[in-house]
């Protein structure tokens, strides 16, 4: 039996064990929060309904409900431990989550959405090119989710590894062997339900997926025929001139036969690395979404005793004793409380409350927050804090510093004629959208996928050892994020938009700084784009060459295009494009904040066991604790360092 093989059984057979560890949920309790799991969940669920005095204390207190923090809880209480998971915004719920395609209604739903505005570049002015500037907001607006699940509940569901090198590199600068990619791919297997690759039978899993996890993974051939989704003889041509571009002249297979030979999650294909034209693995579940949320509502029902989930909970501060353990979160409770709520007011003063944490505390708030928390608790640069009166517990230079993204950009076609694919959607889920009604009846259709036809690998440079862009198609009209933007996607339905996507960014320069001690206010975020911080030339060549792809990909299928609508024809030299670019370019993947290292690392803020130096009982397990940001999607690293965190606490805890 082969090493990844018995990790898998290990892993496994460790879940298993923790389910059993449910049967201690205590007593009192399991009956009411089993009956609140069992509840209709069709417009606020379950977990708001739990209530918490103040100086209540549990065994481990998690503040952040997302990727990192979700799957977390849920493993912490299904071995046996109480656990009480603080959740800023709320827990209602509708359509425009569960409907896979409606993920861009997600992001502008103000039951889910929190705006953050945020800088790309230090000057002014060069920041105001980009036509996505809010004016008034002074920053360009950077959508994350403020609801029970976190960003996983408004995703495009995108479930892809990260590579091979990424977790290798985190095994160097550490020097922890466990972070190596076969031990880590045993993380994904213990986390996914395969769906698209058959199950391999007993004694062999060459191809490394895993089919019993708690997070479902499909394909869009799944939800609709292939032959209905590129159907249209204008998407199947552009179909075909992507892959001739990928692969050259050397297409020998049926379009449909290659588009499912590449499968980017495939153990084989992560060790080469190769570059191919494919259909994008989603986190969708029987036609829905399916993510955090039902894997805590599963936890719940599980082990009501153990999990409780306090929705409309701020978290303001960790508390640390005279000897810097963590032993508690203060947190505001009420709805609309932080800046970034569009619901959000000045008024309502809140009484601060306590909840008290035997075992440890563990931030898992994101990127932004994460280091805001940390900052505001008094653990952080040492000067940035005592500017805003801040005590300074443990000087940490690294806490919001290291800012990263992905940088991504649009090509955009009008067609010569609709999309057939389209023609039954309106997007407004109305007595009149046609393809609502199929969804709603038997969960399948365009509404039943997220959107993206196919995807491509390649590298953008031939030197480079492993593919760093993501390109991928999707019908529509698809310029990045700002306000409205949702529905400018569907008022047409003859363009076509090549989203290009640059992974292994260089530029590690951005920040998430204090704007000032109050923890309702939103952090000041810059992430210093391209000529802005170091590395960031090399990136913008990476994303010339990836419009310059798409370009040649459409110039294939010119028969079916009208005009090009960006960059548009008036951009023709390198030196236009790279402004566009420059212009243009948005992300939506922010990590790095509070970066793992090895102890005697200066910039370092957590260690290779999730602990933040200088303290204890303290953890972070988020996407801020990436030393440089990981593959080409964030939330599939994401989950796995939150397993992995699991089993490291779980370590500690049977330790003493």
């Amino acid at each position: 039996m082969d090493q990844r093989r018995r990790s898998f059984l290990k892993m496994s057979s460790a879940a298993t064990m923790s389910l059993a560890g449910c049967m201690n949920a205590e007593p009192g309790k399991s009956d009411e929060a089993a009956a609140n799991a069992n509840a209709s969940t069709s417009t606020s669920n379950v977990c708001a309904r739990t209530t918490v005095e103040s100086g209540d204390e549990f065994d481990y207190v998690v503040v952040g409900s997302g990727a990192g923090g979700g799957p977390l809880a849920a493993n912490l209480a299904e071995a046996g431990y109480r656990v009480l998971v603080l959740e800023a915004g709320s827990d209602k719920e509708n359509d425009n989550y569960r409907v896979p395609a409606f993920h861009p209604l997600s992001t502008e739903d103000r039951d889910y959405r929190w705006d953050f505005f945020v800088s790309h570049y230090s000057s002014a002015s060069r920041a105001r090119r980009d036509p996505k500037y809010v004016t008034d907001q002074g920053g360009i607006w950077y959508p994350r989710a403020g609801t029970l699940g976190g960003c996983t509940a408004h995703n495009a569901m995108i479930t892809i590894l990260p590579h091979d090198s990424d977790w290798n590199h985190i095994a160097d600068i550490t020097g922890d062997p466990s972070f190596r990619a076969p031990q880590m791919r045993g993380y994904f297997q213990r986390l996914e339900r395969c769906t698209y690759v058959h199950r391999p039978i007993e004694g062999g899993n060459a191809h490394g997926h895993g089919f019993d996890g708690w997070l479902t993974t499909s394909r869009i051939d799944q939800q609709i025929p292939l032959p209905n989704a590129l159907g249209d003889g204008q998407l199947r041509r552009i179909a075909l001139s992507a892959l001739k571009e990928t692969l050259g002249e050397r297409v020998g297979d049926p379009l449909g036969v290659a588009l499912r030979r590449f499968d980017p999650n495939d153990a084989g294909f992560s060790q080469q690395n190769p570059e191919g034209l494919f259909l994008v693995p989603v986190a969708i579940r029987d036609g829905q979404r399916n993510g955090v949320r039902e894997r805590l509502r599963e936890a719940q029902s599980k082990c009501a005793g153990n999990l409780t989930i306090l929705t409309d909970a701020l978290a303001t501060r960790v508390v640390l004793d005279a000897s810097n353990r963590a032993t508690g979160v203060e947190y505001l409770h009420g709805a609309h409380l932080y800046a970034a709520d569009p619901g959000a007011t000045n008024g309502g003063a809140q009484q601060t409350k306590l909840a008290r944490a035997r075992r440890e505390v563990i931030l898992a708030g994101g990127a932004f927050n994460s280091p805001q928390l940390l900052k505001l608790s008094g653990i952080g640069p040492g000067d940035e804090l005592r500017r805003f009166g801040i005590d300074v517990r443990v000087e940490l230079a690294g806490v919001g510093e290291n800012l990263q993204d992905r940088y991504e950009v649009g090509v955009i076609n009008e067609l010569q004629g609709p999309l057939s694919v389209l023609k039954p959607a309106t997007f407004s889920a109305g007595t009149g959208d046609r393809a609502y009604q199929e969804w709603q009846r038997d969960r399948q259709g365009i509404y039943a996928t997220n959107g993206v036809v196919l995807g491509i690998i390649k590298r953008s440079s031939p030197d480079l050892p492993d593919p760093d862009l993501f390109i991928f198609g999707l019908p529509g009209y698809f310029t990045g994020y700002f306000p409205g933007y949702s529905k400018d996607l569907a008022i047409q339905k003859n363009y076509f938009t090549w989203a290009i996507l640059k992974a292994h960014t260089s530029n590690a320069t951005g920040s998430v700084k204090l704007r000032s001690a109050n923890p309702r206010d939103t952090p000041d975020i810059n992430f210093r784009y391209f000529d802005d911080g170091a590395g960031g030339a090399a990136d913008l060549d990476a994303v010339v060459r990836g419009v310059e792809f798409a370009r040649r990909v459409m110039h294939r299928s010119r028969a079916v295009v009208r005009r090009e609508m960006k960059p548009g024809d008036a951009v023709q030299s390198q030196s236009d494009v790279r402004d566009f670019v420059m212009n243009e370019t948005w992300g939506h993947h922010a990590s790095c904040t509070n970066k793992m290292g090895a102890p005697g690392d200066p910039a370092a803020v957590v260690d290779s066991r999730f602990r933040v130096f200088g303290t204890t009982g303290l953890r972070v397990v988020d996407a801020s604790v990436f030393p440089r940001i990981p593959g080409f999607f964030i939330v599939t690293p994401v989950y796995m360092i939150s397993e992995k965190a699991s089993d490291a606490i779980l370590e500690d805890a049977r330790r003493g």
